[in-house]
């Protein structure tokens, strides 16, 4: 099962690239790629069809094959994506790619938990701000958690489970030391 799925992910991280691309101009996308790769792989997974898979040696054959069969099921992308698969002779992958596809989708749609401890209360626009430059900056949604910490003199630290930015004054005061010593 491993052996399938490092074949798979090449292709299923293209896939889901592409398909946050065009997410910019149409917000679909992605859904669209999840239904393309799930029919294919439905259609891959067929017992008669990974026959056909294995007693094919024309790679055009397979791949023609295999668009006909989806027919309108999938776009130009996904046709394309099915000839460069059938050119590699990895069209019975397909099941696997459509499963890391799909972890690629729900890894994209997560939201991370952020922590923001300050000074003072924070206001609306400044929490926004907060907010912007961390989805920019983890690539996903991310959920805000205010506290006011009385001990802070002054700024903020903001915690994921990945990081830590310490924009407090104590932290500043911090590391300044650290370097003079």
């Amino acid at each position: 099962m491993s052996e399938l799925t490092t074949i798979a992910r090449p292709y299923a991280k293209a896939a889901f690239d592409f398909a946050v691309e065009q997410s910019a101009t149409d917000k679909s996308a992605v859904e669209k790629w999840t239904e393309m790769l799930g029919f294919a792989a439905q259609v891959a997974d067929n017992e008669q069809i990974r026959d056909f898979f294995a007693n094919t040696f024309s790679v055009q054959k397979a791949a023609d094959a295999m668009i006909s069969i989806c027919g309108e099921q999938l776009d130009q992308y996904g046709q394309n994506l099915i000839r460069l698969m059938a050119e590699n002779k990895r069209l019975t992958v397909l099941p696997a790619v459509f499963d890391e596809f799909q972890r690629y989708v729900e890894e994209h749609n997560a939201t991370a938990e952020v922590q923001v401890i300050s000074a003072q209360p924070l206001n609306a626009t400044q929490e926004q701000k907060i907010a912007a430059a961390m989805e920019k900056r983890l690539a996903r949604k991310v959920k805000l958690n205010c506290s006011v910490d009385n001990s802070l003199l002054a700024g903020v630290i903001i915690r994921t489970d990945d990081f830590v930015i310490d924009g407090s004054s104590r932290g500043q005061l911090n590391r300044l030391a650290n370097e003079l010593q």
